[in-house]
């Protein structure tokens, strides 16, 4: 059978074939050539929220986390600490070790590059007002991206989804492409998608550590996220979120 010409492929069939690596050519596509940051800074006008120093150690063990997790949509009335916050944000992207210059993070990035970036949309977290917040890895910081409650709006984006309404908070996760493409050109891409699961998976493990109810969410209309944190689609663009908050007192939470 003739092979499908490849303007005909549904593309992803397409992406997967171009972005392959052969031991006779390493592929990968295009190189990036746009300019972008290689780490992400709001202006100082920006306020700053300090976070709490996470603790590294303690909490569920391993195999008991992953035994645990599972999906929630539905949560209890109270706030999230901002205690609780921090140590998912460090969970997820947290600097855990420093040697000769460089700086280890709590999960894997291919090529050390780490395209991704975290926001917080926060609704319910105490000391903390409801706001969306990028996270400053460095600083081990929040900066104020724009103040008010942007659960509904976010629910909306996410096609609905109530729990992104009801939500003690949302993370959501975008990532600024040419980080990894001026190495893997669009290769990349693949790496970027792997990246967003390394760390998340983290953030759900420690969910449940703190004994936090969480659903990820990958279901979303890009480019209204995109608008609500203010970024182009394009360098840098959403990839995925998770909706964060305490489990029912009564245990009904609607679970998977």
């Amino acid at each position: 059978m003739a092979e499908e010409p490849a303007d005909r492929r549904p593309i992803g069939e397409e992406f997967q074939e171009r972005t392959k690596y052969h031991r006779e050519a390493s592929g990968g596509g295009e190189r990036w050539t746009r300019p972008f940051p290689l780490k992400k800074i709001y202006p100082p006008a920006h306020p700053r929220t300090p976070l709490p120093v996470p603790q590294a150690t303690g909490g569920a063990g391993l195999w008991d986390a992953i035994r645990a997790r599972r999906s929630v949509r539905s949560y209890g009335a109270r706030e999230v600490a901002l205690s609780e916050l921090s140590q998912l944000l460090w969970a997820g992207q947290g600097i855990t070790r420093e040697k000769d210059g460089m700086q280890f993070r709590a999960a894997p990035s291919a090529g050390a590059l780490y395209p991704i970036e975290t926001y917080a949309a926060a609704r319910k977290v105490r000391s903390l007002p409801p706001g969306l917040y990028h996270y400053e890895v460095e600083s081990r910081s929040l900066a104020l991206v724009a103040p008010g409650d942007r659960s509904l709006e976010c629910a909306r984006a996410a096609g609905g989804q109530e729990m992104c309404a009801e939500a003690a908070l949302l993370l959501i996760w975008t990532a600024v492409v040419g980080r990894s493409a001026r190495k893997y050109a669009q290769r990349a891409y693949r790496y970027i998608y792997l990246d967003a699961g390394h760390l998340a998976q983290n953030v759900a493990l420690a969910c449940v550590s703190l004994g936090l109810g969480c659903c990820m969410v990958g279901a979303l209309f890009d480019d209204e996220i995109n608008a609500i944190l203010g970024v182009d689609g394009r360098d840098e663009t959403v990839l995925y979120m998770a909706a964060i908050g305490p489990i029912p007192l009564s245990g009904g939470s609607r679970e998977r």
